[in-house]
């Protein structure tokens, strides 16, 4: 096994006894990215020279006898819309080309001070919205990494990096795991700080986190938790430690959801989740939600573009002709809308989470696909995110586990969503089942 097929929590680990240096660690990451990047395509930025000199002060740290953070020595990649004051953070915008923002992101404040090694910035799609960047798919490039997390997700699949900073907004979670065939996970609404991350959504903006296994999830998620006073949605509490992914013979409460859009779902698609939960020997209670869901598409939309329209207001009116359509037309779309429209939205987001508390009370999880099929060709765009939006609407903790195979070879995930702000469980019950194995 290379150095850099190890998983998170056993490079960490060694790296903290001195078993490995961060310089060892660092040199192979930057050798991947050397060989692989050219083809991949997942970087914004990367300073070899600044990526080394912190592995380096982390080394001489750890001779000194200094005190270690969990992370120490680790490289971890940041999505290109997260505040980092030695690199630029762009968007993947012309309109902010060279931006150089003064202070870290909290999530960045966070690493650095758990050791890790900020490697260099991921790509992400335009203002991570849905037109694509230049990332491809590691495992058919070809093909879509997904949107918007889409260089956090192919450098974490190619083995570039064992962890990787992501957000969600709709899907940009999620669909790119599921596409490149690692876990993903979107924790609850407001267990991640935002503060230094670019804003579209209050209601909907979410940062996850890009890993090759659960328990490196978990590991990270761990760390990055807490509140954040300058975000007005965080929750005080940090809901789970490591102990979240142990091992025990206690099989989770899992109940399979359809959900509104599985009709949207490839045949294939459809099969093969419906042949997983088979598979899990009656473990898995079949649900189905109530019509008021099926509006959760609608009800996400009008809170989205209202969000874009605000947060990106004064780009569209100073430089929109350096939008792209895209981008441009969401602005527009939010501005068109009424002031009752908006407000309409947020109750029945409302609703739909006083509804859900109820329907997943009984349950760790609800099984569910992770998108509609497998990663689309590049030329057809990011993939539809349906998948992802009723759960992200409802601020719902999500996983997305590499256990299923689908046309041509290519990765397809399980997504798995936990009861509001009961990631713990979420956690557990992902581990549980990964450790029960893919399906091929």
């Amino acid at each position: 096994m290379s150095l850099l097929d190890r998983s998170a929590r056993d490079l960490a680990t060694e790296l903290r006894s001195g078993g490995l240096t961060a310089a060892a660690v660092t040199t192979a990451s930057l050798d991947r990215i050397e060989a692989q990047e050219s083809d991949i395509r997942a970087w914004a930025y990367v300073d070899p020279k600044a990526a080394l000199a912190q592995a380096r002060a982390a080394d001489v740290r750890r001779a000194a006898g200094e005190r270690l953070g969990a992370l120490h020595g680790l490289p971890v990649g940041v999505k290109d819309i997260i505040d980092t004051a030695d690199m630029p953070t762009e968007y993947n915008s012309p309109i902010h080309r060279g931006r150089r923002p003064k202070t870290d992101a909290t999530l960045v404040a966070r690493l650095r001070s758990a050791g890790a090694i900020i490697l260099g910035k991921t790509v992400t799609s335009e203002f991570a919205v849905y037109t694509p960047g230049p990332t491809r798919n590691p495992h058919d490039l070809s093909r879509t990494p997904g949107g918007s997390s889409s260089g956090s997700a192919a450098a974490v699949a190619a083995g570039m990096i064992p962890l990787a900073l992501a957000t969600q907004t709709n899907a940009s979670t999620i669909r790119p795991a599921s596409f490149c065939g690692i876990v993903g996970y979107k924790p609850s609404l407001g267990l991640l700080p935002r503060t230094g991350v670019l804003k579209q959504s209050t209601m909907l903006d979410q940062p996850g986190l890009m890993a090759r296994n659960v328990g490196d999830a978990a590991l990270v998620a761990s760390i990055l938790m807490g509140a954040d006073p300058l975000d007005e949605q965080t929750l005080a509490a940090t809901p789970f430690s490591l102990s979240a992914v142990g091992v025990t013979n206690s099989a989770p409460r899992l109940a399979f959801v359809r959900g509104p859009y599985w009709e949207q779902a490839d045949a294939s698609t459809q099969a093969a989740v419906a042949a997983y939960v088979s598979s899990l020997d009656g473990v898995v209670a079949p649900i189905d939600l109530p019509p008021a869901f099926d509006e959760a598409a609608s009800v996400h939309s009008v809170i989205m573009n209202a969000g874009i329209a605000e947060s990106y207001l004064e780009d569209y009116r100073r430089s929109k002709a350096l939008m792209s359509d895209v981008v441009r037309g969401i602005v527009e779309a939010g501005r068109g809308l009424s002031a009752v429209k908006f407000v309409a939205a947020l109750s029945a987001r409302e609703r739909l989470r006083a509804s859900f508390l109820e329907i997943a009370a009984p349950f760790d999880a609800l099984v569910t696909p992770a998108a509609l099929g497998v990663a689309p060709k590049r030329e057809a765009g990011t993939g539809n995110p349906i998948m992802s939006t009723l759960w992200t609407l409802l601020g719902a903790p999500s996983v997305s586990l590499p256990l299923l195979q689908g046309p041509e070879g290519m990765p397809l995930g399980v997504q798995l969503v936990g009861r509001l702000n009961a990631d713990a469980d979420l956690i557990r019950a992902a581990a549980w089942l990964e450790r029960r194995g893919a399906v091929r």
